[in-house]
């Protein structure tokens, strides 16, 4: 049988790096190159690097581009400045979500969307579907490398790889700019982890000189190459949703505390259910807490009231390397969703006391 997985550039080079590869959203991808904690601690106190290369880039231009964004996307790209990132999700018919998204803005007739690697076909799909204004669409996935600088020393790690002045990059901007001595790439002020940094935009063709510059120019710092085991931890510290986890097909927006991208100053796919939604309120609400005892909970574990009740799901969980104590997102019911509320974590059938809280997480 053919071996369907896919192979990001640098595949090889990560394998001699000694990562430990595993299949992930149809991806050959480093989960690990240390270990998970000490890769963790590494970005939240210096800098590390991640080859997010998996991830979906369509490329949206002509004078119907914002059109059809503005309809497929829930949060309003009309407020877009040139130069500016907007994080927002693909409502689907039933109410839930297709995938979550960054949509990027280059000027009135170019933007680019970022998606899920494990959504890159059904996006493409159902974008393609709902274009029936006649913007153009280009799917630019496999030609595209994404590394993610992260950490409170990113920017004094490669400063000397551009001239771009990477302070004046604003959280959720980016420059196009020269950067490792190739140009035209994006230099992008978002990340997943919470920890400051960037996120860079290179054609595969550069991808392998660009990484070894990043690594020359940060050796000082320290800098390390960091696997998906710690993005997730990092990404889970901040309460950020992790799509085909948190998120999915059946749960809206609203239930996935994403009311604050879902713009209803603008029509947009299911948007009329949305804020009915909206108006009678929900039932069901993400929530982010914190075990209270020493335990591990874990996506699809029970959440009970003090009665032993079930009220909710764990969606996401860990051991979190920063606080050194049980986290998760989870959905409960609206009444148990307030920050403070004292909820329970069934953990192979033993309760273990939590608490909600508010996000993020980790306070640092």
């Amino acid at each position: 049988m053919e071996d369907t997985i896919k192979k990001i550039q640098l595949n090889d080079l990560h394998i001699a790096l000694g990562a430990k590869m595993v299949p992930f959203a149809g991806y050959n991808m480093p989960v690990r190159y240390s270990s998970d904690i000490e890769e963790h601690k590494t970005v939240r106190a210096g800098v590390g690097v991640f080859d997010v290369s998996h991830m979906g880039e369509f490329m949206v231009t002509g004078p119907k581009a914002l059109e059809l964004i503005q309809k497929v996307s829930s949060n309003d790209a009309s407020k877009l400045v040139n130069g500016q990132a907007q994080y927002s999700c693909l409502p689907n018919e039933q109410g839930g979500i297709v995938d979550d998204l960054i949509v990027y803005k280059f000027n009135d007739e170019k933007y680019m969307l970022v998606v899920n690697a494990s959504n890159i076909e059904k996006d493409w799909a159902w974008i393609n579907q709902h274009n029936t204004m006649g913007a153009n669409l280009e799917n630019i996935s496999d030609d595209i490398s994404l590394f993610a600088i992260q950490g409170p020393k990113a920017i004094e790690a490669v400063q000397s790889l551009t001239s771009v002045n990477l302070s004046e990059i604003k959280f959720y901007h980016f420059v196009v700019g020269e950067f490792a001595g190739v140009k035209d790439i994006i230099i992008s002020g978002t990340g997943y982890t919470g920890a400051g940094g960037f996120e860079i935009y290179v054609k595969n063709k550069d991808a392998e000189k660009v990484w070894k510059a990043i690594f020359e120019a940060g050796k000082n710092m320290n800098i390390k190459p960091i696997g998906l085991g710690a993005r997730d931890t990092l990404r889970l510290e901040m309460g950020y949703c992790l799509y085909g986890n948190d998120i999915n097909d059946e749960t809206s927006p609203l239930e996935a505390g994403l009311g604050w991208i879902t713009k209803f100053t603008k029509d947009f796919i299911n948007s009329e259910n949305l804020k009915k939604q909206k108006e009678n309120g929900i039932n069901k609400k993400l929530v982010g807490f914190v075990l209270q005892e020493k335990g591990i909970p874990r996506a699809h574990y029970e959440i009970l009231n003090a009665q032993g009740v079930v009220i909710g799901e764990v969606t996401s969980g860990t051991m979190s390397p920063s606080m050194g104590i049980g986290i998760g997102l989870g959905y409960v019911q609206t009444d148990y969703a307030s920050p403070g509320t004292e909820i329970f974590i069934n953990i192979r059938n033993k309760t273990f006391k939590a608490k909600v809280e508010k996000t993020p997480l980790y306070k640092g």
